[in-house]
């Protein structure tokens, strides 16, 4: 999980256990004496639930973790789960003995499939013996201090695609789809829509022939744009002139440039092709999706710095020396060869592969699986 989110969802934690502490140590310390009265313990739940404003139930168990009241909730009470083992639920995994307090990672709760947090705090008597445990479920909706948006961070990912795909990969090659055949004219068609039209963000499905667009002026509806419209030039009709926005951080001459990459892209190599592409101007960000299913999201700029050589290592061949590679792979042995054609197939990564661009990468597997098919048939 990226770093930012983590320290977002980190700062929630934080503010539930501030809100939880205190109220909690003085809640479990009236239960502890009437441990063994159900009604009384469900007496003080039912007086305690309005200062745990947000929670959505409060309940009591046993030592063995068997809960000994009826669920409460702020305008009601529920016996449904009174009796019902919890010890193996993801909360009470805690090690008590350590901490008398814990509060879960989140979960789905088991009757109303709802992302949920729980909040444990064990009770014990004046001996100091574990008794019980105090429980109080959240419904991650209802919390506080969850109002404000997690924002983006916008740096380059890579993200591996689905291993089946990556296996077959070396079998398939580009076949030439309508879009290819009409692409000077589609890229001009979503330049236009995007200068000079409203839109915002775009995404080429090239192998599939269409385009799905937003607009500034209605973002939350997309529109499919089959290769019957983007055929037709007529169909910037269809949409308002919208000044180029002061919203957009991908500036208007970099449109061009960014399009000219998508089409080399599509087009440089047989077997290893860009799927699908897509640009948003607002948040700056371009996306990538390879016949590898192998996908990429990078901010425009870092798009056009590094350029072709970064995607195909076009300048590099020489220097990282692929026969060289290849031999000095083959020469470790045959069970050798097989595991690392296999660990790339499954998206993992080696160390011979170490600084060499990622779709050179695959291209060093393609021979590698021709050299393996064609020994194992002379075998």
């Amino acid at each position: 999980m990226r770093t930012i989110l983590q320290e977002t969802i980190s700062t929630q934690r934080k503010i539930l256990v501030n809100l939880l502490t205190r109220p909690l140590s003085k809640l479990v310390l009236k239960l502890a004496p009437d441990i063994s009265n159900t009604i009384r313990l469900e007496s003080h739940l039912h007086e305690a639930i309005p200062v745990f404003e947000h929670c959505k139930y409060l309940y009591v168990m046993d030592e063995h973790g068997i809960q000994i009241t009826q669920t409460i909730l702020a305008y009601s009470s529920d016996s449904k789960s009174l009796g019902r083992d919890r010890s193996k639920r993801p909360y009470m995994q805690h090690d008590f003995s350590v901490n008398n307090f814990s509060l879960s990672e989140a979960y789905i709760s088991k009757h109303n499939k709802r992302p949920s947090i729980t909040a444990i705090h064990v009770i014990k008597d004046c001996q100091q013996k574990l008794i019980g445990y105090l429980g109080v479920d959240y419904d991650l909706r209802e919390l506080p201090g969850t109002t404000h948006l997690y924002k983006e961070s916008y740096k380059w990912q890579q993200i591996k695609g689905d291993p089946a795909i990556r296996s077959g990969l070396f079998a398939q090659h580009r076949m030439q789809s309508d879009m290819d055949n009409n692409i000077d004219n589609v890229l001009a068609l979503m330049q236009a829509l995007i200068c000079e039209h409203g839109v915002f963000h775009g995404k080429f499905h090239f192998s599939s022939s269409r385009t799905t667009i937003w607009l500034f002026d209605d973002p939350y509806n997309y529109r499919l744009l089959s290769m019957n419209e983007l055929n037709d030039p007529d169909i910037c009709l269809a949409y308002p002139r919208h000044p180029y926005s002061e919203l957009a951080k991908v500036p208007e001459s970099a449109i061009p440039k960014i399009f000219d990459y998508f089409r080399q892209l599509r087009f440089a190599d047989e077997t290893i092709y860009l799927r699908a592409g897509s640009i948003n101007v607002v948040n700056g960000m371009i996306s990538l999706n390879f016949s590898c299913d192998g996908s990429h999201y990078l901010p425009y700029q870092e798009f056009l710095d590094k350029g072709m050589d970064f995607w195909f290592g076009t300048e590099e061949v020489e220097a990282f020396q692929y026969d060289k590679i290849i031999e000095n792979i083959c020469a470790a042995g045959c069970d050798s060869v097989y595991n690392l054609i296999n660990q790339h197939r499954q998206g993992n990564h080696s160390e011979v592969f170490n600084n060499i661009p990622q779709l050179e990468q695959d291209k060093i597997m393609q021979e590698l699986e021709t050299i393996m098919q064609i020994y194992s048939h002379t075998e």
